[in-house]
């Protein structure tokens, strides 16, 4: 199985996968063409007035790739934007891999340190392999917390039982049992940029977690 599928660790980004990547080579016309997308736009909670007016970058994802985000609004504005500038850095980093691009600055956007450049990594491996995410991901039981020095500390669980590699070389898409692996706890330390955005700047990973198994 190829490294991508089992990749865990500081500065890896939250869309890691269980299942397997297709190898085999590809031609320019094999880029992921997609007829049909679902725009991303973040949470009306910003958490400050610059983070309102910030310039967000567009995301648009493959209409085969959806997410259920079952982490629900804590009531506390800074909070309910920590959560929301997560996820839209978890749809930028998919977006990526989905336009090949591992530079893409969507994904820049919301990181920066290590977590940017693990996701950079990650990105490379998806197009080293000509593969995307499709399926449903889901992510769950989110704890936040803000710390006195203004960073906030972000736990959550993902939940890949559904959530599949699918070559753009073949269009295939790799199938695999759900196992323990399928659930993933994340850490993520978080800091507000120039423009009141929160910023993903550390980020591990625990493939298998007891926290995030039924």
């Amino acid at each position: 199985m190829p490294a991508v599928a089992r990749a865990a660790g500081v500065g890896v980004v939250a869309v890691l996968l269980l299942a397997g990547c297709g190898g085999g080579e590809s031609k320019s016309g094999d880029r992921l063409a997609r007829a049909t997308e679902t725009t991303s736009k973040p949470s009306t909670s910003s958490g400050s007035s610059a983070a309102s007016a910030a310039e967000r970058p567009e995301i648009k994802l493959p209409s085969d790739l959806s997410y259920a985000f079952e982490w629900p609004k804590t009531g506390d504005e800074k909070k309910d934007a920590v959560l929301g500038d997560t996820e839209q850095f978890i749809k930028a980093v998919d977006m990526a891999i989905a336009d090949q691009d591992p530079l893409d600055k969507a994904y820049r956007f919301y990181s920066e340190g290590t977590a940017a450049a693990g996701s950079q990594k990650f990105i490379q491996e998806f197009v080293d392999y000509k593969d995307r995410i499709t399926g449903t991901k889901r992510f769950f039981d989110a704890k936040v917390k803000i710390n006195a020095d203004g960073t906030a500390g972000l736990v959550y669980c993902e939940d890949q039982t559904k959530a599949y590699n699918k070559s753009l070389t073949t269009g295939k898409t790799d199938v695999d049992a759900p196992s323990s692996d399928s659930y993933v706890l994340y850490r993520s330390l978080l800091r507000t940029g120039e423009q009141g955005v929160w910023i993903t700047e550390k980020l591990t990973s625990q493939r298998g977690s007891a926290e995030c198994r039924p």
